[in-house]
């Protein structure tokens, strides 16, 4: 019963999101800022609090990704103001405004206090303005966040919550569902870092999604190099980052998010058998996720099982290549020799 719940609401979650990126106004320029403030604030965080800080031991740069781990309001309010079109100088305003608060109430306060920031700074004499964002935009803004911010807890990490629980006492069939929606969910307009940061996924869970997108690097490599969606570097920036080549991936969804599905379920179910653990939220991307690892689990044990996600999602990639041959895919050169023509 705990496993459905979980993965119901998981599904529901990124049915809203999804849904939001593709129908609410500039909701996937928001998206993708949303993503950009998950980097700025917990990759720092990641690589310098719990590599730098905890695992090498060097106090300054843990100090640094306690800093930008604390910053995730402020980045996401700022990113996802400026994304909309507020002017810089506002936009920062607007993100200072939510210090102290979380990665979704900056969220939603930047994308709702952007629409008026602009209107002020279109409507009002210049040099009143400012005043008019001083005096209004940034009240606001950290009015709706701390509104938004109970609401957070009591939703999203609780999720989570249920998520952590269920992996507790069903590891593997939380692996096959988690490291499938996590590996999917990378390839898609939402970040599976901003995901895993929103829903506070630390243990297991969050250790499965590190190594599953890890491991989806390997698979993504031989599938887009077998199935020739584009050139080398087509291939390369798939592998290093999927939402570079999101036009390519939304315009074959089916090889790729069933292909990517299926790895990342794959080396769910290995990371699962492992006992690892990951509490940095956040972290899951392949390079940080990997080195993130290290500072929680035996370093021989983390290098065994990162070494066979890899392998098994190659492996994957490579079946996925071979179910899909026939399949009607559209190429780098079709998408963006078709949107050239059309500008």
């Amino acid at each position: 019963m705990d496993i459905l719940k979980g993965t119901v609401l998981l599904l529901v979650v990124l049915c809203l999101f999804s849904l939001f990126s593709y129908k609410a106004p500039h909701g996937m320029k928001a998206m993708g800022a949303l993503a950009n403030a998950a980097v700025a604030a917990f990759l720092v965080e990641a690589f310098q609090h719990y590599v730098g800080g905890d695992l090498l031991g060097i106090k300054f740069l843990g100090e640094v990704g306690t800093a930008a781990g604390g910053m995730g309001g402020v980045a996401a309010a700022a990113l996802v103001a400026l994304a909309l079109g507020v002017s810089p100088v506002y936009s920062l305003m607007i993100g200072v405004a939510c210090s102290g608060l979380g990665l979704l109430p900056g969220f939603v306060a930047g994308y709702l206090v952007a629409y008026l920031s602009k209107w002020v700074e279109n409507k009002f004499p210049a040099g009143l303005d400012l005043l008019g964002n001083v005096l209004i935009i940034a009240p606001i803004a950290r009015l709706i966040a701390v509104g938004v911010d109970p609401v957070v807890n009591a939703t999203l990490l609780n999720i989570g919550g249920v998520i952590k629980q269920t992996a507790t006492s069903s590891p593997v069939v939380m692996g096959i569902i988690l490291g499938g929606v996590i590996t999917v969910v990378a390839t898609a307009p939402l970040s599976s870092m901003a995901l895993t940061a929103m829903l506070g996924l630390t243990g297991l869970p969050m250790a499965i999604g590190a190594l599953a997108v890890m491991g989806s690097s390997f698979m993504n490599y031989v599938l887009f190099d077998r199935m020739k969606f584009g050139d080398r570097r087509t291939t390369i920036s798939v592998a290093i980052e999927p939402l570079t080549q999101s036009d390519i991936i939304s315009a074959n969804p089916i090889p790729v998010y069933v292909t990517n599905f299926v790895g990342g379920a794959a080396a769910g179910v290995v990371v699962s058998l492992f006992g690892l653990v990951n509490n940095a939220a956040g972290t899951a991307t392949p390079i940080a996720g990997l080195a993130v690892m290290y500072g929680f689990n035996d370093p021989i044990r983390v290098t065994i099982c990162a070494a066979l996600c890899a392998i098994v999602s190659a492996l994957v990639g490579y079946i996925g290549s071979i179910v899909f041959k026939n399949y009607n895919i559209k190429t780098v050169a079709e998408i963006r020799g078709d949107a050239k023509q059309a500008a």
